[in-house]
């Protein structure tokens, strides 16, 4: 992933520093054979052919083999094409010849070079021919295509796009179930508790009440109220490390498209400047990306409730000075739910350029796209991600082929999960099909 173009980097110091070893190596044979001199030329000459043979193979070859995925053969054609490639450089071949093996060469690394940046992907998959396509020209300072690293600016929603909704639902609709249901320290009141028993009985089937979205954020603000950052933070952190539901071999914290995390850091090595745009809480997204992705906190935009100060009380922030003394808290006053055009409002506000490039996964991120593509002075791009994997989550195929010729007449680009992606959340997690969430969210 981001590490790629390290280990390149890395790969030719290595290349350099035997080349000075070998170099050293000859001087000091040379030195210690200088009373033999009827033999210094013979041994020089076949030093200098060993060096060179050493170069060829542990320099390139090593390189290019580390850049293959399948790299077995590619090692052993190397290491066996030594005395090809010493009977080429002796012979002297035409510059023609040489120019071409190198643009070859360079075409070969590249496209490994993308295999390995891409590894949980179908490297056919139009999507991603789609996005490479698109970064190559926009990074090119000779393409007039070309973007300025400043104004490069992804931004993705975070549910359904770049970690798992579908166990079975939203990570945040699970943390106020179990805010409601399971945490001791909290008695919900009796319009929070019926929101509860929304979640519980509509989670596994979606079949949630019409405002579903608005419903379940005031009710998370009142039953987050009084709680500080940190206190926040560790409540949701703790969720976090707890088995997800409907899966074998993955917690909550784990549960992301790995295909996706590989967009990210692939966009952040081409100087991408990366933003989270969800409808989940903005303080649920920093604590659920924590470790996994490496964007800085103010580069997430989420719902939000306002803040206060522990000691303010009722009174206006205009007439309260903060203390050593205070912390900061939530309140149950709901500022904003980000969702559809409330998106493109909070990125135009918090963000204050437009985006070339959006990822998203539903209809709450049509706006998004549309703001992004549409009267952009720069090339843009907009993907929607179809859950239409059945068989590694739980996906709709039928649906998916429907949403499939929708976004692709929105002009967007389709990123299929059944079909583009060659893993989902790692090898080692299996669907299981059944639920506990149910028997896990009684109520008290």
């Amino acid at each position: 992933m981001r590490t790629i173009k390290k280990s390149i980097m890395l790969r030719r110091i290595t290349a350099i520093l035997l080349l000075l070893a070998v170099m050293l190596t000859g001087c000091a044979n040379q030195g210690s054979q200088t009373d033999v001199a009827e033999n210094a030329q013979t041994d020089a000459a076949e030093s200098a052919n060993t060096e060179e043979s050493a170069l060829t193979e542990d320099g390139e070859g090593s390189e290019n083999g580390a850049a293959g995925g399948n790299s077995g053969n590619e090692n052993s054609s190397s290491g066996n094409s030594g005395s090809t490639n010493n009977s080429s450089t002796n012979s002297g071949g035409t510059n023609s010849d040489s120019a071409n093996n190198d643009a070859t060469s360079e075409d070969k690394n590249s496209d490994t070079e993308i295999e390995e940046v891409f590894s949980y992907w179908n490297q056919e998959a139009p999507s991603l021919i789609a996005l490479t396509e698109y970064v190559d020209a926009v990074t090119d300072e000779n393409s007039e295509d070309y973007i300025p690293p400043e104004d490069r600016i992804a931004v993705f929603d975070m549910d359904g796009t770049v970690c798992g909704e579908l166990f079975p639902t939203y990570f945040e609709y699970y943390l106020l179930a179990y805010r409601i249901f399971s945490d001791p320290t909290y008695t919900p009141d009796e319009e929070v508790l019926e929101v509860g028993k929304i979640l519980r009985d509509c989670g596994i089937d979606h079949s949630f009440p019409d405002g579903m979205d608005m419903i379940h954020a005031n009710a998370a603000a009142k039953a987050y109220a009084g709680m500080t950052l940190s206190e926040f933070e560790n409540f949701v952190t703790e969720a976090l490390v707890r088995d997800v539901d409907g899966f074998d071999g993955m917690t909550y914290g784990e549960a992301f498209y790995l295909p996706m995390i590989q967009v990210v850091d692939y966009l952040q090595d081409n100087d991408f400047s990366v933003y989270i745009v969800s409808g989940s809480d903005r303080f649920i997204c920093r604590a659920f990306l924590e470790g996994t992705i490496d964007i800085p906190d103010e580069n997430f935009i989420g719902m939000d409730v306002q803040l206060a100060a522990t000691g303010q009380g009722d009174t206006d922030g205009l007439n309260y000075v903060f203390s050593a003394g205070d912390d900061i808290v939530r309140t149950d006053k709901l500022l904003i739910k980000n969702l559809k055009t409330n998106k493109v409002l909070q990125i135009a506000q918090e963000i204050g350029r437009k985006p070339v490039l959006s990822f998203g996964n539903s209809s709450g991120d049509v706006s998004m796209h549309n703001y992004t593509i549409n009267d952009n002075k720069y090339k843009s791009a907009a993907f929607m991600l179809v859950a239409d994997d059945e068989e590694r989550d739980y996906g709709n195929s039928a649906k998916g082929e429907e949403l499939k010729t929708k976004w692709e007449e929105s002009g967007f680009n389709v990123i299929s999960m059944k079909n583009d992606f060659l893993t989902i959340y790692g090898e080692n997690v299996k669907k299981t099909g059944t639920f506990h969430w149910a028997e896990e969210f009684k109520e008290k």
